[in-house]
């Protein structure tokens, strides 16, 4: 299984082996799924970078599975959604190219960014997922960034979960994956 994602999925601010992606492996060990977890995340990525960083990473670690958590960097640099969408797809469709399984974790915008541009892109996820026959998470951050005590799940900055949320992320994550892998 490859984990392609940004600073969310790369433990940013987090003690090493607190994050997301470090849960899911305790997680696929107690319940017995024989599956390596190659973390391939890096803060800071876009999908441009995700994008051609992926035919390496396939062909290094040919996963089953393919996670993409990718496209927040995106939306706060103000990079078009068209070029956000066309990333994820070529990412959904590369992925499926070479054998995988792809679940794409989408994300949505803070109200800040007007909800037209916000609408626009928490639907891309949902439009990428539908062309490319990939398992969707609608909001990866759901219980985390949209509940009224946020801040206490959030790390100083305001913008990375602190290591008390990562449990909820793995939680909104492990449903849609647990079908993928049976």
């Amino acid at each position: 299984m490859l984990v392609v994602g940004d600073s969310l999925s790369a433990e940013y601010g987090l003690r090493r082996g607190s994050g997301w992606v470090a849960l899911l492996e305790q997680r696929l060990a107690r319940e017995r799924v024989d599956a390596r977890v190659v973390n391939a995340s890096i803060s800071g990525d876009t999908t441009s970078g995700g994008r051609s960083r992926l035919p390496a990473l396939l062909a290094q670690h040919q996963p089953t599975h393919v996670v993409i958590e990718l496209g927040g960097n995106d939306a706060l640099r103000g990079l078009p959604l068209g070029m956000t969408e066309a990333n994820l797809a070529a990412m959904a469709q590369a992925a499926r190219a070479a054998g995988a399984q792809v679940l794409l974790l989408g994300m949505q915008l803070p109200p800040n960014y007007g909800a037209d541009y916000g609408a626009k892109f928490a639907a891309l996820y949902d439009k990428v997922a539908r062309a490319h026959q990939a398992a969707l998470v609608p909001f990866f951050l759901a219980g985390v960034a949209d509940i009224p005590e946020a801040a206490s799940l959030f790390q100083a900055d305001r913008i990375h979960p602190n290591e008390q949320a990562q449990a909820r992320m793995l939680e909104n994550v492990w449903p849609a994956l647990r079908k993928l892998l049976k």
